[in-house]
């Protein structure tokens, strides 16, 4: 059983790394055209902070190796979109994206690192981290919805990109039956719930 789980997360990491990369047409088309355009930050912010607190639970958990992984290479990619948030969008939208950031991506990531790292420990911590990786996790799903919006007052679903929306449901999907193999309730309970 442990060869298939590790199998099913090699294909979950590879999924993923897919996931992370799925908006490089988008980000290519904002440098192209040195503009955000009705493009919303929030997606990438969310998703930095979903990384990065999996990569911290990945960390923490015994055999979370392959958790970590693929979310610390989440965290580069999407550093680099919200960095091109940062550049190219307008000045209004570079100010939200700058302060979400700074609440989300800094100062809610440290709280949780020195609160789960004082306050609690062993499988505690570990339960902790598990709890707001899962309800981030339900913030991460649903960040795309910030682009309805813009899809229904144009009616166009052009800045709703189909492969983000489809790799999401697949992504979901392989971690949700990795969760099952390893017992890991709070990868599952995210992933069963799609």
């Amino acid at each position: 059983m442990e060869g298939l789980s590790f199998f099913v997360g090699v294909i979950g990491n590879v999924i993923s790394v897919l996931v992370f990369l799925s908006p490089v047409g988008t980000f290519w088309r904002i440098i192209k055209h040195s503009s955000t355009e009705d493009f919303e930050s929030l997606p990438y912010i969310c998703t930095l902070l979903n990384c990065s607190l999996w990569t911290y639970y990945g960390i923490t958990k015994p055999g979370g190796l392959l958790v970590a992984t693929v979310n610390g290479f989440g965290i580069l990619v999407e550093a680099v979109y919200v960095v091109l948030f940062l550049i190219f969008a307008p000045r209004k939208m570079r100010v939200k994206t700058g302060i979400l950031v700074g609440i989300l991506d800094v100062g809610f990531l440290a709280a949780a690192i020195v609160v789960t790292r004082l306050a609690v420990e062993g499988e505690t911590r570990i339960d902790v981290i598990g709890f707001m990786c899962a309800g981030l996790n339900i913030i991460m799903y649903g960040s795309p919805l910030a682009a309805m919006k813009t899809v229904v007052t144009r009616k166009s679903v052009e800045y709703m990109p189909f492969f983000l929306s489809f790799s999401l449901f697949l992504n979901g999907g392989i971690w949700a039956f990795y969760a099952l193999l390893v017992q890991d309730y709070f990868l599952g309970v995210i992933h069963l719930s799609l």
